[in-house]
């Protein structure tokens, strides 16, 4: 019997899953997303084209792959809707080879204002949010007051929703929220709840299945699956930099209760870090560079958020949480991505270890409020030639191979995929 393999990143997001995705796509006959919702911005390029997926997977434009929202996304229906346009206007027609599970989520519209009035009463602390509605469809998921994909389908429905919202709005009246005037992307709530309900018609033509059975079926079938995380390691709600975290389990742990396959079923962990750090919001991040060379590792690997367009914050690799992360997801092998982003520097620089209270430390402690860990650098030399041409490993200079084999001297873990530039055919294949 075949198993799930997984694909994740193993940073703080924007690692670049969906380009490897889209590059593995052909070797799987199914692409399984496992949770987030639209928080996630998936960016591929090929053909001159840049496309960016929030919710659905990122195998869709392969027409012999089926795609599958699992059980632990969310779905908002305005923004999948979105989705499906932005596809149809490049001749890809999803109700083909898309299949959503009738247990993912709803975000409905009232979930958008309760993260506004949330993040809005954190004030200096607040954790970055992007303003989805993640946090608040989670919450209600786990207190079971959620409505699921399958609600669709019920003649009641709306009385269903109209409750739900009814209590968000009562929650939103003790925050004194004006919901009169806020704007939801530029609409009134009311606008966009109008939208959204028109929505339900046309999700409805789509194949809704009991993906949990439809996966384990498959496997039994001797079909291949990969497994698609959204945002980083880093970003887990158990395991990373809490409270600046998601609302969900982004490690390999998670494709177990967002796909529904147990255990023994978890094939290769494939985990995806890019050559520095960048991360989006607010929460801890000890190899941040608020200088220069910060600033030119933003404007050369065109650090802006693909959901929320905000500027990442930049930083040097960060070698312990790399460790942690591979700790974490059982990684087998590992792919590194924007490499290219390197090429104009003349040395950069990995941390190794964490100065913390005046020891030195290569773990990441409980205790890693902003400032707390300060990281212990150790300079690399490097390249300072253009690689986006290159299409085999040994045609990387020295010290761009010095330096692919300096970090899996470390972490023990083979780099067997690097991405030399964004588009999909810069994708490098390393046999070991």
């Amino acid at each position: 019997m075949k198993k799930v393999d997984v694909l994740l990143g193993l940073q703080w997001g924007d690692e670049g899953k969906g380009k490897i995705v889209d590059v593995l796509t052909p070797s799987y006959d199914i692409i399984a997303r496992f949770q987030g919702g639209p928080n996630a911005g998936h960016t591929l390029e090929f053909n001159g084209i840049k496309h960016v997926l929030h919710t659905i997977p990122s195998g869709i434009f392969h027409e012999k792959t089926i795609n599958i929202i699992g059980n632990g996304v969310l779905i908002d229906l305005l923004i999948f809707q979105r989705e499906i346009d932005k596809l149809k206007e490049r001749n890809v027609d999803a109700t083909k080879n898309l299949k959503i599970s009738k247990k993912a989520h709803l975000i409905l519209p009232s979930h958008r204002l309760l993260d506004a009035a949330y993040e809005y009463a954190k004030g200096k602390s607040k954790i970055g949010s992007t303003l989805k509605g993640i946090g608040p469809a989670y919450t209600d998921r786990t207190a079971r007051n959620g409505l699921r994909v399958g609600d669709l389908l019920q003649t009641n429905f709306v009385e269903k929703y109209n409750r739900l919202k009814n209590q968000h709005i009562e929650i939103l009246k003790f925050f004194k929220f004006d919901l009169e005037n806020h704007q939801i992307e530029n609409m009134s709530f009311f606008e966009y709840e109008e939208k959204w309900l028109s929505i339900i018609e046309k999700i409805k033509k789509f194949d809704l299945i009991d993906s949990e059975y439809y996966i384990n079926q498959a496997l039994k079938d001797n079909k291949s699956i990969l497994a698609e995380g959204a945002q980083g390691s880093m970003l887990d709600v158990d395991f990373g930099s809490y409270p600046f975290v998601t609302s969900s389990n982004t490690i390999t742990a998670g494709v177990c209760t967002g796909l529904g396959v147990s255990p023994d079923k978890i094939g290769k962990v494939i985990g995806i870090f890019k050559a520095y750090c960048t991360r989006v919001g607010s929460g801890p991040f000890p190899t941040e560079l608020i200088n220069y060379e910060g600033e030119k590792l933003r404007s050369e690997g065109r650090e802006f958020g693909s959901t929320t367009g905000r500027p990442r914050r930049c930083g040097w690799l960060d070698i312990p949480a790399l460790q942690y992360a591979i700790m974490l997801n059982g990684v087998t092998e590992l792919v590194v991505t924007k490499i290219d982003v390197l090429n104009s520097f003349e040395n950069f620089k990995t941390c190794q270890q964490y100065n913390y209270n005046g020891t030195f430390i290569d773990y990441l402690p409980y205790e890693s409020e902003e400032n707390l860990l300060q990281p212990i650098y150790e300079e690399i030399k490097g390249w300072n030639g253009n690689i986006n041409h290159v299409s085999t490993y040994n045609q990387f200079p020295e010290n761009l191979r010095n330096y692919i084999e300096f970090i899996e001297n470390i972490v023990k873990v083979p780099i067997t995929i690097i991405s030399n530039g964004p588009d999909r055919t810069q994708t490098i294949f390393r046999n070991i």
